[in-house]
């Protein structure tokens, strides 16, 4: 007897998994072939997948012939057909030993939904897609890698119509492109979007190669082919070109961060800073410029630090709405009712005050903490849909003009002028010294505590690390980049405080907290 085609199906919650699973029974059944689906209980939302394992039985049955018995869970090695509809969960079969390369046919989306243990990760948590795509091609038979996501959007479908059609496509199993339409008949929109991403699913895989590969990550390289980008003004590329042509295309994102963020005055701000190492690494002699290029990056993202005011304006965008209508499929004509939740507290508010009040204001929230009250906050849910919803958003939006007046923004610039003084000095004396300081930017990121908790230990760092006296430039570097990548592991900071002491220097002081006292529920008592 022959033996069964064995099928495992990857879907993130959403994506129509159990309908895939469907349809290719549905197939089967038109084809006369024998099949039988089984649903693997995980995990719906980003933290995992749901599989769905098929056995079919490739001929077709005699009248009166005994039916073949198949499984219901996938064995390691024993896979003909792997598809996934996100990469890292192709590869995390792969991790798994379902596939072989002597067996197994991959099709898998080339792009990449990032999970939540990638996400939670202080530092850059992404997995190297290159390092995925070596693991897919050692294991496995052949591959077809397409990008489902844009096929996606493009026939305005679900994930699992453009699967059927790379499946259809892959030649695996023995069934025709009608056994497979013959699952999506039906005249309803929804059946002929259906049909539409089977199509181009289908014509994708047929001509995808062995070796195609489609890269989630855009280089600096592909976007300064572009002569002007789309998301940048003119006025940004026209500012942008002081700048080496290495630095040209980043620099030209953060003018128009700038310009967006604060205005031209913001952006001027910006340009001079960078101006200010590009002069310094420029007396380095060095071809290239990637201590400019990193302060670009990082200058960038700081100086348009997240406030109440840059908050409004994101969640009030006309492209905002877009999106939003995009992403849930909505006709022109249709109604689409959004609901924004906030809960500012007094340090977002006092963020935009003058100095003094911000001062007298933050004791206030420091008494409710040392009492064991919880931090002062605002819940808010304001629909954005609605004209005073929308009024109330832009009219905060509107404040951005009093921006430099609060103490958030001249707290900020003074620890931006700082990192930048330092990233001067030490490209000055070594290319390799500056490059490391300018990495330091990484460590500013989040809002509230996270971003406070980044700020102190690069003034921490830049204090006790950077200007310890002794030692040569590249044992600095060094000592520089073990405590950065120290530094983006535990926000406890345990591996920071360890690395500090390896390097000769202070552990981070100690943060003073109150301390709390709580009644026994049974005794009543504190």
């Amino acid at each position: 007897m022959s033996a069964p085609i064995s099928i495992l199906l990857c879907a993130l919650g959403g994506e129509g998994g159990s309908v895939l699973a469907g349809w290719l029974v549905a197939a089967c059944r038109a084809a006369g072939l024998p099949a039988q689906a089984t649903s693997i209980p995980g995990v719906a939302q980003r933290t995992g997948a749901t599989t769905y394992y098929l056995e079919i039985y490739p001929e077709p049955l005699a009248e009166g012939a005994r039916k073949p018995v198949l499984g219901l869970n996938p064995l390691p090695g024993k896979l003909d057909l792997l598809v996934a509809s996100e990469l890292i969960e192709c590869a995390r079969q792969v991790a798994n030993g379902l596939p072989s390369s002597d067996r197994t046919m991959i099709l898998s989306n080339s792009a990449r939904v990032l999970t939540t243990a990638e996400k939670m990760v202080m530092g850059d948590g992404r997995r190297d897609v290159e390092r995925l795509r070596e693991l897919i091609i050692a294991n496995s038979r052949d591959r077809r890698i397409v990008d489902m996501t844009a096929l996606t959007a493009q026939a305005g479908t679900v994930m699992s119509a453009v699967m059927l059609g790379c499946i259809a496509g892959s030649g695996v199993l023995p069934l025709t492109p009608q056994h497979y339409q013959s699952a999506l008949e039906g005249d309803s929109a929804s059946a002929q979007a259906s049909r539409r991403g089977f199509e181009l699913g289908l014509d994708a895989a047929s001509e995808a190669t062995k070796t195609e590969w489609s890269s989630v990550s855009r280089s600096v390289s592909r976007l300064a082919e572009q002569p002007v980008n789309a998301s940048v003004s003119q006025l940004a590329h026209e500012q942008a070109a002081r700048f080496p042509d290495d630095v040209r295309v980043i620099a030209a994102l953060g003018v128009q961060r700038m310009l967006d963020y604060q205005g031209a005055g913001y952006a001027t701000l910006y340009i001079e800073r960078l101006q200010a190492v590009l002069a310094a690494e420029r007396q380095t002699q060095s071809a290239s410029h990637p201590v400019t290029l990193e302060v670009a990056r990082w200058l960038a993202l700081w100086m348009a630090f997240d406030d109440v005011i840059r908050v409004a304006a994101l969640k009030s965008s006309p492209e905002r709405f877009e999106r939003v209508r995009r992403e849930v499929g909505a006709a022109p004509e249709d109604v689409v009712r959004v609901y924004d939740h906030f809960k500012p507290g007094l340090p977002e508010f006092a963020g935009m005050l003058p100095e003094r009040l911000s001062r007298r204001l933050l004791a206030i929230d420091r008494q409710r903490i040392a009492r064991g009250q919880a931090p002062w906050a605002l819940a808010l849910r304001i629909g954005t849909h609605s004209a005073t919803g929308l009024a109330a958003l832009r009219l905060l939006a509107a404040l951005r003009f009093i921006r430099p007046w609060g103490s958030r923004y001249q707290q900020e610039q003074k620890a931006i002028s700082s990192w930048l003084e330092a990233v001067i000095q030490g490209t000055r004396e070594n290319g390799g010294l500056g490059l490391e300081l300018a990495r330091c930017g990484r460590l500013i990121k989040g809002y509230g505590s996270t971003n406070e908790r980044g700020k102190r230990n690069l003034a921490h760092l830049l204090e006790h690390v950077t200007n310890r006296d002794g030692g040569s430039a590249e044992a600095r570097c060094a000592a520089i980049a073990r405590v950065r990548e120290a530094a983006l592991k535990d926000e406890a900071g345990r591996e920071l405080d360890e690395a500090l002491r390896a390097q000769g220097a202070p552990p981070r002081p100690v943060e003073a907290r109150p301390v709390l006292w709580m009644k026994n529920p049974r005794t009543g008592r504190g």
